[in-house]
């Protein structure tokens, strides 16, 4: 059974990934499909707007087969970290023949001759990275113009965009792994990544379609873009007060951990680098009342005051949702992250996702977990995704003792 590989966050699940969802089954040829789904928190550093449950059961309906979580350690990663996580479990299962993912550009050959020059460290690309970065670029910017000294005929622009970028480190991460997975991509139709605007009758991006959701308080305008069964479950979890989450509802819990920590303590925390604790610690107290003085939230006005050229919002939402999660450095290391996901957790299969996960107890290169209860205990990565979803569930309107908990409660959505 040819099985096709997908990297998602489907956040929420749009019209534009089922064409996605579609077109890689056809490119691959596959019969069976597998997503690797981000779960409570994302790669912008930003909660689901919907948990992981939620968004298994839109994936199911939609007609993936199986769903496994993408640990929160890699899940709110930059790129690299992001993609080699993705990638690992995927290796991981013993069953995908293939990877499709969506890219600006819709071209791999350019993609694979930038992977095979970067597939090996090299100290020279390293010194040419961090002389992009001293001149003051972004680092997604700084990547690209490295990249494009160290490969010539590269197109840094084209590389900074940021699926182009996403399928570089799949390639890389394949290639680091040994893994034969067969890469493919497809052009992303109508709708850029982070595109705000919607110009088009049915194909909008997850960033336009939150704004709705967040601005405008309604979920009846989403109707054209979505699938129906995208619809339904937004709708029944914003009917039972779980959606939609967004950053403002961490805030308290976040201004907590800032204002208790030392700016030396904060400096423990996975990605607060280069001094960026003492920026934090400077930019309290000119929050005012919690909050900024256009009505903005709390983290909102938070993200304004530390925002330079340097650093993207992305970064900053990253570092501040370690600093929520109490996640530090030692725990999210190079050497930790290095050895991929350690274990495969199950979020939702179908019939055929039952026929992979029987094929996968031969196959798969990690522990396999359907109940949290009978998980191995030394998966210090594991207790890090249960944290995750006691703090998520603090984004409810009234969470309850087993939203905290839900981890040991829920089993996998099965359709």
């Amino acid at each position: 059974m040819k099985t096709v590989g997908l990297i998602v966050e489907y956040n929420p699940l749009h019209n534009g990934h089922q064409y996605h969802f579609q077109q890689s089954k056809k490119l691959s040829g596959a019969e069976a499909s597998i997503a690797v789904m981000s779960g409570q928190f994302l790669q912008r550093g930003e909660p689901a707007v919907v948990d992981k449950w939620a968004r298994a059961e839109m994936a199911l309906r939609m007609g993936v087969d199986l769903v496994l979580e993408l640990p929160v350690a890699f899940s709110a990663q930059p790129a690299e970290w992001f993609a080699y996580g993705a990638v690992s479990a995927l290796e991981a299962t013993g069953v995908v023949d293939s990877l499709c993912f969506g890219s600006e550009s819709g071209e791999i050959g350019w993609l694979h001759a930038v992977a095979d020059a970067m597939s090996s460290e090299s100290a020279e690309f390293g010194e040419l990275l961090q002389r992009e970065l001293k001149a003051g670029l972004p680092y997604p910017a700084a990547y690209g113009k490295a990249v494009a000294a160290f490969v010539p005929g590269t197109d840094a622009a084209a590389l900074a965009q940021p699926n182009n970028t996403l399928g570089l480190h799949y390639l890389l991460a394949l290639r680091r792994l040994g893994s034969a997975i067969r890469p493919l991509t497809l052009t992303r139709e109508k709708a850029g990544y982070s595109q705000v605007e919607i110009t088009d009758r049915r194909i909008a991006s997850a960033t336009a379609l939150r704004r709705l959701l967040f601005e405008h308080g309604t979920l009846e305008e989403l109707v054209p873009y979505v699938p129906e069964g995208t619809y339904e479950v937004l709708r029944r979890e914003w009917l039972a007060g779980r959606a939609p989450v967004g950053w403002e509802a961490y805030a308290r819990p976040l201004l907590l951990q800032l204002l208790q920590h030392s700016a030396e303590q904060l400096a423990e925390f996975h990605e607060v680098t280069e001094g960026l604790e003492h920026r934090v610690k400077q930019a309290l107290p000119a929050l005012g009342a919690l909050g900024g003085a256009d009505g903005t939230g709390v983290v909102e006005a938070l993200l304004a005051r530390l925002k330079t050229k340097r650093y993207t919002r992305t970064k900053l939402q990253r570092m501040l949702l370690r600093i929520l999660l109490n996640h530090r450095k030692t725990q999210l290391s190079a050497d930790v992250l290095r050895q991929g996901v350690p274990y495969l957790r199950v979020l939702g299969f179908s019939p055929v996702g039952r026929e992979l996960l029987k094929r996968m107890k031969k196959t798969a290169k990690a522990p396999i977990i359907t109940k949290v209860a009978n998980a191995p205990e030394a998966l210090p990565l594991l207790q890090l995704d249960l944290q995750a979803t006691s703090v998520y569930a603090l984004g409810y309107a009234s969470p309850t003792d087993k939203d905290l908990f839900r981890d040991y409660y829920e089993p996998p959505v099965q359709l």
